[in-house]
């Protein structure tokens, strides 16, 4: 198998036929040492019986089924450990990435890359919201990451068995994959494209989800945090000895009454910085006890596998 192809499908009903027939196109120059892999994230509607259906409109189709719905992270993990290809090309089923860039990065490998990762010069048909929250999101995660992570990129990308085989290795169950990816090195490049509006579907990342899987990328290649915490702690304290000072002198000056306002505001703000490093610190702890319970990240559920091809028998 030269070449696979893994996306996770989370209620994505509307959008699997579509996305099947771009993605037959685009493996269309590999077909006959290519597989599609969808993974189906413990979906609600139709998704699963869309993916049986498109198996007949095309041989390369497998599908996984998860048992319940596990993350994005996870399902797109559960792909990638059932490929069976020497380059491994994923998107996500919404279809705003292209898979027609599938060429140029393969292109792009052949010169010697390990990874190419699609970077997004515009994002379409997204709010000023959504549009600001991701350019300041990347930005403060490199600020606070150990490891270089690239701008603008998600987990659309092409990397090789040697690189995917890396990051599969790493055995962390809060997924950050791109940042993994990030973090096992080898020769990576971008492509810069112009990423689409959703068609079909509804986004399945609200800002919920959005702010939980910003944690997880910081706390999962940082420990700045922590480190900020315990600079907090001793702004706290010259800040507490400063209004020591205070307090002491308002005693010998017997001006003891006026400044009730700004105890309550000193209260306050070491109350914040108290609560602030409690919650960065159960955040860590938080991630070391899922990962000492050491479970299984998911279970597959159901699998279809591709027909195999019907043997033409000469006659006598």
């Amino acid at each position: 198998m030269h070449l696979s192809v893994v996306v996770p499908c989370m209620n994505e009903e509307a959008s699997i036929p579509g996305l099947v027939a771009r993605l037959a196109a685009a493996v269309a120059p590999w077909k006959d040492r290519a597989e599609i892999i969808l993974v189906d994230d413990g979906s609600t509607d139709g998704t699963w019986a869309a993916i049986g259906a498109a198996q007949a409109t095309c041989a390369q189709l497998r599908g996984l089924r998860l048992s319940s719905n596990r993350g994005h992270q996870v399902a797109l993990t559960a792909g990638l450990e059932a490929a069976q290809g020497e380059r491994i090309f994923m998107l996500d089923a919404d279809l705003q990435d292209p898979p027609e860039l599938l060429a140029d990065m393969m292109a792009m490998m052949d010169r010697g890359h390990d990874v190419v990762y699609g970077r997004r010069i515009e994002r379409q048909g997204e709010t000023l919201f959504k549009r600001a929250t991701a350019f300041a999101f990347y930005r403060l995660l490199n600020m606070m990451s150990d490891v270089p992570i690239p701008r603008d990129t998600g987990d659309f990308r092409l990397v090789n068995r040697r690189t995917l085989d890396a990051v599969l290795a790493m055995p962390e169950k809060a997924r950050f994959i791109r940042g993994m990816f990030a973090w096992a090195g080898f020769s990576q490049i971008g492509i810069e494209y112009v990423r689409a509006p959703r068609e079909l579907g509804e986004t399945k990342y609200p800002l919920r989800k959005m702010v939980r899987f910003a944690v997880d990328a910081m706390t999962a290649f940082s420990t700045k945090p922590l480190k900020l915490a315990t600079r907090l702690s001793f702004a706290s304290l010259a800040v507490a000895a400063l209004m020591m000072v205070y307090v002491i002198r308002s005693l010998i000056l017997y001006q003891t009454a006026p400044g009730w306002a700004s105890v309550v505001m000193a209260i306050s703000a070491f109350s914040g910085v108290q609560l602030l490093t409690l919650g960065i610190l159960g955040e860590y702890i938080g991630r070391l006890y899922v990962e000492a319970k050491n479970r299984p990240l998911y279970f597959v559920a159901d699998e279809l596998e591709p027909a195999p091809p019907v043997a033409l028998v000469k006659r006598a």
